[in-house]
């Protein structure tokens, strides 16, 4: 693969509740001991720095994100996102969620060759909720299993790395 490790991206707006998800699993998983080459970003709502991080020659990256997809608040998900779509022509800097970011990557330079998106489902927003700081009860009690979860990704995603390296030395 031939980069420089693993980036974790928490990405959220922390005046949308549930949204701020990422962000609150960045900011945890920052206070821990990681494995060397792994590098933990809080991008927030700045889509362009992560899609600029993203051509920036990481072996992978974890992105961190809610992701409504119709299940119980508080479900995580983890997905390999394809985005072979091209960058829409106007972009809007505090607003492009992760597949726009890929899209933008891509189309800026070699991104990082595999991502991983793990995802967290909100608490759908009422009206009074709509600018609303803190996750609500099932979200934030799914934090720590995320933080568990990107552990286990970035394991198995270093035992992929080195079989490449390993398969890649034998064959040379």
């Amino acid at each position: 693969m031939g980069g420089h490790g693993i980036l974790i991206a928490g990405i959220g707006n922390i005046f949308l509740g549930d949204d701020a998800f990422g962000v609150e699993v960045a900011q945890r998983l920052a206070r821990q001991a990681l494995p060397e080459g792994v590098q933990v970003v809080d991008f927030g709502i700045r889509g362009l720095d992560l899609a600029y991080a993203l051509i920036g020659g990481y072996d992978a990256a974890i992105l961190v994100d809610a992701m409504p997809r119709g299940g119980a608040p508080g479900t995580l998900y983890v997905v390999e996102p394809e985005c072979d779509e091209p960058p829409e022509a106007m972009i809007e800097a505090h607003a492009l969620d992760p597949a726009r970011v890929l899209r933008l990557a891509a189309a800026m330079g070699e991104p990082v060759r595999r991502v991983l998106l793990v995802g967290c489902e909100p608490t759908p927003l009422t009206d009074a909720d709509d600018l609303s700081m803190g996750l609500s009860t099932a979200v934030a009690a799914a934090v720590e299993e995320a933080i568990r979860l990107i552990f286990s990704l970035v394991d198995k995603l270093r035992a992929e790395t080195r079989r490449e390296e390993a398969t890649g030395a034998a064959t040379q």
